[in-house]
């Protein structure tokens, strides 16, 4: 008898959770129940799911509004009648500007309902019928409709189940307003009475209107929606030829054609392997999805676009010989079944990266190829913090309280009541879903239109978005194609642009020649001594740390390294395990027996997927059905935690049915689960090295080319200041912006790099365009005064160029040529300039001389690019004698030393008792890295106070040959003031600039 519920996908107005919803129904005797959310879908699929786990009959509909205002309810009779009503959904969701209108369409196999309105009247077709709510029925007595009973039903809405939910509802009604909660509108609020009542007393109260009962029960009896949720059938595009017979056929072919490409002299080994991928492949009905990664993999390499096929789908040699990865997975002995195997019910999907540069027009080209395409959506929801400064703002909390608030710094029964109140609420509303965003890469391509499944909306990006997310795109069966993107690969690929035009006698480069990679000396020599800032994936402190201790200097080793460093491994206290056994191969037989024989590459170790569906199949006796489930729960993706925990159960069952000892079962389920959740697939970690060593080879042969890319690229780990430093330890001359010759982003000149102007904070895109532009068509700027009569441009925007020194080629100094600019420019934005047939001589002022300082230079640089191109070290108040640099280090161990550094980068952690320590990561003055270890009393009592130089004390500790301090006191160092903005200068700043307007007036 409900056909008008919301679930809190109802965005900012519903409260109930659909499955929540459900056990309402349940209990109230509801045997069939229509979802309605508000223009909204994201739950239908979700809501059929899991009905039949409440003997519920579920109906799909949507609750069609401007605003809060209710214009008329759809309800699908059927599946079909479902799409059409997301078609017309979605006609609103892509244009904001349009209304939604008071007359419902006409669609089929779909009932239309309207809100009753006691002086507006309908001619109801067919399809359509006017809700009664139980505070209409004495007006209807008294109605003209009271005539028309048999278009009649029951419309008791239900958004909350009881005074919090609807106290909750309004304070979400508050925040959607942003408005005060005292001054929300009551025509912005739904009715306290909008819950669900027992089907009984619903029955009571719509006794004497017996024919609105049946006409309720009659459209509820006639709508029946169904969807398959089994796994067995995927719902993704199911040919790519039109005919699955023919798509096996090509799958096959382009497998074969691949092998000349791949491998010189493939033996048998690679044949079975083919065959038996192939079959399952078929078997699972996958064959279409490999093609279709296939054809937009062809049209990136036709365009020249770089990409790293990664995830578990670097397991498949199918995958590696169509091209979509780059991993051999025979070469690596990496297991099929992790990607696909006949068990796994849960769809594959390949992670595709490119570069960030080209991704947009990947996607663009998947919407143009493939006919039913749509972005996955994300439920972005509220966050606890978020929640305390939404409702802070709605209560008309102070600021200095909200943000007390948000930082946790209260004792909850010292607050007043209002403040209690938005704690408590911000509790109820943790979790609820706020808006719905884009999934950072998935795309979905299906063989039914979208709007089977949900109505779609269309975000700024510009492609229509499921409503629904990629949970509910497996549970259906459709899997996604994930196309995102990285900045590694833009590195790279401009980079071999920029070899080609800083050395054109070099032949091109042949970044994807991996095999030699993996040989090349020079590449050993990074790896093995941690040289690899700039480089992917293997910059952070914490992952050169690890390679210094590991001496790795192979692929192999990387692989393993890439996994080593996720933070499971270490928590489980592994890491250090593997270390230990890699450096010194007795320690290898600390593992226990059963591991070891499983996982003799990595010595025993849990360091990848596979090895935990490995251990849980052969060790736990778990199904590769049953072992999947168990890693895919760890990472928190189960789709039901009851499912997860009877597996769990299993596992212990059988290793107690086989006789393992309680002990071992113990010690290898807490490895299982300390990082299950975070390691990597094996292929993964491969594909990730591949990149690496591809950023490796550009890196050692090509230094500064490489962090010319990586600065335009906007680099990787750390900030600019660090791929700065790195390309003047390599060699390079580092030039701050020209006006002559810098562009948008960085260039290089043999070994001169010259910034690019988009690192100059405040400059305006709009007026770099002009300056190239303008440099481009009529020739080099001659000084200021050419420059100002061919450049729009307004003081705000010279006076930065002028402060960086980009006029340099003029041999003026920069404080006289903010005078003259001051003199010459109106402080208003320029306007464009007009040609005239007389050049208009301009005056000359005389200006005085204003020499600038090499300090003063760098307070600049540090204003305008946010750190100085001098050395730190000479911005010191107190020039310091301290000689100790990071290569002495070594000679030291045991002792306490002092060390000045400058701050680069800090990691916060917890000890397991729950205390905030930090490992730091300093310069020296030679340049040279010097980490540093505090922990949590030094922590406590030294804290980092911002970026500058500190000078450090501590006790030289060193393991696996890292060198690292162990901190006992530090002190962050004193710079010289910039003394245009000291207080104590401004008076003798300020006669200055007086005495010189004199003597300008004066001539």
């Amino acid at each position: 008898m409900y056909l008008n519920c919301h679930s809190y996908y109802s965005l900012r107005y519903g409260t109930i959770k659909p499955e929540q919803l459900l056990a309402i129904a349940s209990e109230n005797g509801v045997k069939t129940l229509a979802l309605t959310d508000i223009n909204n879908t994201s739950a239908c699929l979700d809501f059929v799911k899991l009905s039949s786990k409440y003997k519920i009959k579920p109906v799909l509909g949507i609750d069609f509004r401007n605003g809060v205002k209710q214009q008329f309810i759809l309800l699908a009779k059927n599946n079909n009648g479902y799409k059409n009503i997301n078609d017309y959904l979605s006609l609103f969701l892509h244009d904001s500007k349009l209304k939604i209108p008071e007359i419902a369409p006409q669609l089929d196999d779909v009932f239309a309902i309207y809100p009753y309105v006691h002086k507006k009247t309908y001619l109801l077709k067919e399809h359509e019928f006017l809700g009664i709510k139980p505070q209409d029925l004495n007006l209807l007595k008294f109605s003209k409709w009271n005539a028309f009973r048999n278009k009649l039903v029951i419309l008791q809405t239900v958004s909350f189940q009881n005074k919090k939910d609807y106290n909750t509802h309004r304070l979400l009604r508050a925040i959607d307003n942003n408005t005060l909660l005292s001054k929300l509108s009551k025509s912005e609020q739904g009715q306290e009475t909008d819950k669900m009542l027992p089907y009984q007393e619903l029955g009571t109260i719509y006794h004497e209107f017996p024919e609105i009962l049946k006409n309720t029960a009659y459209i509820l009896d006639k709508c029946h929606i169904n969807f398959d949720f089994s796994h067995q059938n995927p719902n993704n595009q199911r040919c790519y030829t039109n005919n699955e017979a023919l798509d096996f056929k090509l799958l096959k072919k382009l497998a074969y054609d691949g092998l000349a490409y791949r491998y010189t002299n493939p033996q048998k080994h690679v044949f079975e392997r083919i065959e038996k991928e192939l079959s399952i492949i078929e078997q699972k009905g996958f064959v279409s999805y490999f093609l279709i990664n296939w054809k937009i993999l062809k049209y990136a390499r036709s365009k020249n676009y770089f990409y790293v096929g990664r995830g578990s789908g670097a397991n498949s040699i199918v995958a590696y010989l169509l091209r979509i990865t780059d991993v051999d997975p025979v070469e690596l002995d990496l297991y099929f079944e992790r990607f696909i195997n006949i068990f796994r019910q849960n769809p594959p999907d390949f992670d595709i990266d490119f570069s960030w540069k080209d991704r947009e027009d990947i996607t663009r080209f998947i919407f143009t190829k493939f006919k039913n395409t749509a972005l996955i959506a994300v439920y972005n929801t509220f966050k606890f913090k978020a929640s305390i400064r939404e409702l802070g703002k709605v209560f008309g909390l102070p600021k200095l309280e909200i943000d007390l608030l948000t930082k946790g710094k209260y004792n909850i029964q010292h607050l007043d009541q209002l403040s209690q109140l938005v704690v408590k609420y911000s509790t109820y509303i943790e979790g609820f879903p706020n808006y719905l965003g884009i999934h950072a890469g998935g795309i979905i391509i299906s063989e039914k239109p979208i709007h089977y499944y949900s109505a779609t909306f269309m975000p700024p990006k510009g492609y229509a978005t499921t409503q629904f997310d990629m949970v509910v795109a497996e549970n259906i069966g459709l899997y996604k194609f994930d196309i995102l993107s990285q900045r590694g690969l833009g590195k790279i690929k401009e980079t071999t642009e920029i070899v080609a035009y800083n050395h054109p006698d070099k032949p091109p480069i042949d970044i994807h020649d991996i095999k030699r990679f993996k040989q090349d000396a020079r590449i050993k020599y990074l790896l093995k001594n941690a040289r690899t800032i700039g480089c992917f994936y293997i910059e952070s402190p914490a992952m050169r740390m690890l390679m210094q201790k590991l001496q790795v200097d192979d692929y192999l080793g990387l692989v393993a390294a890439s996994s080593v460093i996720r933070p499971g491994v270490a928590k489980s206290g592994m890491m250090r395990q593997y270390i230990l056994r890699y450096r010194n191969p007795q320690r290898r037989n600390d593992a226990p027996k059963v591991l070891l024989d499983l996982m003799p590459e990595t010595f025993g170790v849990m360091v990848y997927q596979e090895d935990v569906i490995k251990v849980a199949h052969y060790f736990g006796g778990l199904t590769l059905g049953e072992a999947d489930m168990l890693r895919r729960g760890m990472s928190g993706k189960f789709r039901s935690r009851d499912e997860f925990m009877k597996v769990k159960q299993q596992f212990f069952d059988n290793c107690k049915k086989s006789g393992k000892p309680d002990d071992l079962v113990i010690d290898i389920w807490k490895q299982i689960e300390s990082f299950a959740g975070y390691a990597f697939a094996k292929g993964h970690s491969a594909s990730y090295a591949v990149e690496s060593y591809q950023s490796l080879f550009l890196k050692a042969y090509f230094p500064l080319e490489y962090m010319v890319a990586t600065l335009n690229n906007f680099g990787g780990f750390y900030s600019t200041e660090l791929y700065v430093h790195e390309a003047r330890m390599n060699g390079g001359i580092i030039e701050a912006p020209c006006i002559n010759t810098s562009f948008t982003q960085t260039i290089i000149r043999e070994k001169t790099i010259y910034l690019g102007f988009m690192f100059l904070q405040s400059l305006e895109s709009k007026t770099i365009k002009q300056i190239i532009e303008e440099r481009n068509a009529h020739g080099l700027f001659l000084n200021l005064d050419d420059f100002i009569e061919r450049v729009p441009i307004s003081i705000k925007q010279i006076s930065i160029l002028i402060k960086i020194n980009a006029f340099r080629f003029t041999g003026n100094n920069k404080r006289e040529l903010l005078w003259e600019a001051y003199l010459k420019i109106t402080k208003h934005t320029a306007q464009e300039q007009t040609i005239t047939l007389f050049k208009t001589e301009r005056i000359h002022f005389k200006i005085p001389k204003l020499p600038s300082s090499v300090l003063e230079n760098a307070f600049d640089d540090i204003e305008l690019l946010g750190f100085p191109l001098c050395s730190p070290f000479d911005l010191l108040k107190n020039q310091s004698s301290n000689l100790l640099r990071a290569k002495d280090l070594k000679l030291l161990e045991g002792k306490t030393v002092t060390i000045e550094g400058y701050l680069i980068t800090v990691k916060n952690t917890r000890t397991s008792g729950g205390k905030i320590m930090h490992f730091g990561n300093f310069l020296d003055r030679n340049g040279d890295f010097v980490d540093t270890v505090h922990f949590p009393p030094v922590a406590d009592k030294f804290p980092f106070e911002g970026k500058g130089i500190y000078s450090i004390t501590g006790k030289v500790t060193i393991e696996f040959d890292c060198v690292a301090i162990e901190v006992k006191c530090m002190e962050r160092l004193a710079i010289i003031e910039d003394l245009r903005y000291s207080a104590s200068a401004l008076p003798k700043f300020y006669s200055q600039k007086e005495k010189t307007l004199r003597t300008e007036q004066h001539v």
